[in-house]
């Protein structure tokens, strides 16, 4: 520490603890305006969100404040006094030279001394981290300095970005993606964007996006056609079979039989050679409901006696036609562009940001598809950027990274769903993508309902105002013991305004995110203005016209 912040001394140890320390503040900074000036600087002693650092003999130990209170004592002849307390949580320890270490070993004592620290310090604390420049906003406690996080622990061991509606998520999203293509111009990812967000179509058809035109490629998923034959057995059992359907098993063995044939038939025609029940070549889905059809009727002895597989697929064959004839799974189940094996690798381009636009990131916009199919085409989008990677030789040199908006929708917490094919995907990738050069960004304003699994690989979190009592509950859960109090601050926090937590920061840090620019299409609708100066007659057949043809735009 510097001579001039070691001369601070705003208190002592009063309280140690395993998971933090209670400290009397002095009774000189102990007043209305506790105001001390570090460096060019002026600060509250003590104030929620600082750091202070407890000094004794060879022990130094940071801490961050989170709490503070006062308390009334009284002397021998009735005079009242108040003592004020902070509340702190250690983050790590000061070494001799001064260099920061994260965890705490060596734990003071009470009547240890406590310091304030000042922007001199913080800086040696954040030093290593600032040489990679990837900024994302300014620490609550002191304006002027720019946090930096570290981008291989964040995107390379995955991270969340949790808050409740409104709290600011697709604001942080969009300013940590913007930043992240700033710092890192080869950047790589795919995003899941359920509400049209981050890319939007003008009335006049032209796109707008959040980023810049040059460095995003706009996929609507109607347009794109995403067909059925390379989505995995269990994404296509997701699809069409109802678990809870008595004869769900004996429809998942006989759709894996017909699958087997019908991929044989069509590697011998390409000339592939070995050929699983999950290779992503074409098969004919209306080959496949008639041999479903034709075992589901079949009769042996003149119509006289059932066959053995009679009447067991009533349901599916229901279930399979109402899919079909639904406009609404066009662009899944009747492809026009994509229905040969061939044009596999045209799509994997455009997915990646290698086809004849080269960009940084590509929005695949789902707002427009079914929401209950939605799970099973973001499972199949992460799936083929995890598959993609995994077979691809420079991976190391290609890391993608799948942002995945309002995750709790289709990597629920629940067990056995509708869609526990698709969370089993994508709980894969978080336990196996990192290998193979594919992390995961989840964003949910719900962790409860969010797969533990998913959450368990994040190292890193960005957490936005939390208010719901489960919610914080769980991130308390999911941060070290003694940075669980943290917690307590989710609900104080203002809009774009964060919680850092893990690996990617040096230690728990308030952070204020950079306002985006261009900001995301999330802005919450001005009722006062709109029911002020709003239309006063509506296209009620244009919308009803959209609602039948499923266009939003």
């Amino acid at each position: 520490m510097t001579q001039q912040t070691q001369n601070i001394l705003i208190g002592h140890l009063t309280e140690v603890r395993g998971d933090g320390m209670d400290a009397r503040i002095t009774e000189e900074h102990s007043t209305a305006a506790p105001i001390i000036k570090l460096g060019d600087e002026e600060i509250l002693a003590g104030h929620i969100g600082s750091y202070v650092v407890i000094r004794q003999s060879h022990i130094g130990v940071l801490a961050l404040v989170f709490k503070m209170w006062e308390r009334d004592r009284f002397d021998g002849a009735g005079n009242r006094a108040t003592d004020r307390f902070i509340a702190l949580i250690p983050v790590g320890e000061l070494n001799e030279s001064n260099v920061f270490i994260r965890g705490v070993r060596h734990y003071p004592t009470p009547g240890a001394a406590v310091y304030a620290v000042g922007l001199s310090e913080i800086n040696a604390i954040f030093s290593k981290f600032r040489d990679y420049e990837f900024f994302i906003g300014q620490l609550a406690s002191h304006k002027d300095y720019h946090l930096s996080l570290d981008p291989r622990a964040l995107f390379g061991r995955h991270f969340a970005i949790i808050g409740q509606s409104g709290s600011g998520k697709s604001w942080t999203v969009t300013s940590l993606i913007q930043h992240t293509m700033k710092a890192m111009p080869k950047t790589h990812m795919i995003m899941l964007d359920l509400h049209g967000e981050y890319c939007w179509k003008r009335p006049d058809g032209s796109i707008e996006s959040a980023f810049p035109a040059e460095q995003v490629n706009y996929v609507d998923a109607m347009d794109l056609e995403m067909p059925y034959w390379m989505m995995s057995y269990a994404e296509l059992v997701d699809l069409f079979i109802d678990r809870d359907d008595r004869g769900a098993s004996m429809q998942m063995s006989f759709m894996r039989e017909v699958l087997q044939q019908l991929k044989r038939k069509e590697a011998k025609a390409i000339g592939l050679g070995v050929v699983s029940i999950d290779t992503p070549i074409y098969f004919s889905l209306a080959e496949m409901y008639m041999q479903f059809k034709a075992a589901n009727e079949e009769r042996k002895d003149f119509g006289k006696t059932k066959g053995a597989l009679f009447g067991q697929f009533d349901e599916f064959l229901v279930t399979m036609q109402s899919r079909f004839n639904d406009v609404r799974y066009d662009f899944l189940l009747k492809p026009k562009k994509r229905n040969n094996s061939a044009s596999m690798a045209d799509l994997l381009r455009q997915f990646v940001g290698l086809g004849q636009k080269k960009a940084n990131i590509t929005v695949v916009d789902l707002s427009s598809v079914p929401t209950d199919v939605r799970p099973a085409v973001s499972a199949q989008v992460g799936r083929l950027a995890y598959e993609f990677n995994y077979w691809n030789p420079r991976r190391r040199e290609f890391p993608i990274t799948l942002i995945c908006e309002e995750a709790h929708a289709y990597i629920p917490r629940e067990k056995g769903g509708q869609f526990d094919g698709t969370k089993k995907m994508m709980e894969r990738i978080a336990k196996e993508g990192r290998k193979y050069g594919v992390s995961i960004g989840v964003v949910s304003q719900r962790p409860t309902e969010l797969s533990e699994t998913m959450l368990a690989q994040c190292s890193s979190f960005i957490c936005l105002r939390t208010t719901n009592p489960d919610d914080q509950q769980y991130i308390r859960g999911l941060v070290p013991e003694a940075e669980g109090d943290l917690a307590d601050i989710l609900s104080s926090l203002g809009r774009g305004e964060a919680l850092v937590l893990g690996e990617a920061a040096p230690l728990p840090t308030r952070v204020q995110i950079y306002r985006p620019n261009p900001e995301p299409k999330s802005n919450d609708v001005d009722y006062y203005t709109s029911w002020r100066e709003g239309p006063d007659d509506l296209d009620v057949e244009g919308i009803v016209e959209n609602w039948r043809t499923q266009n939003r735009h």
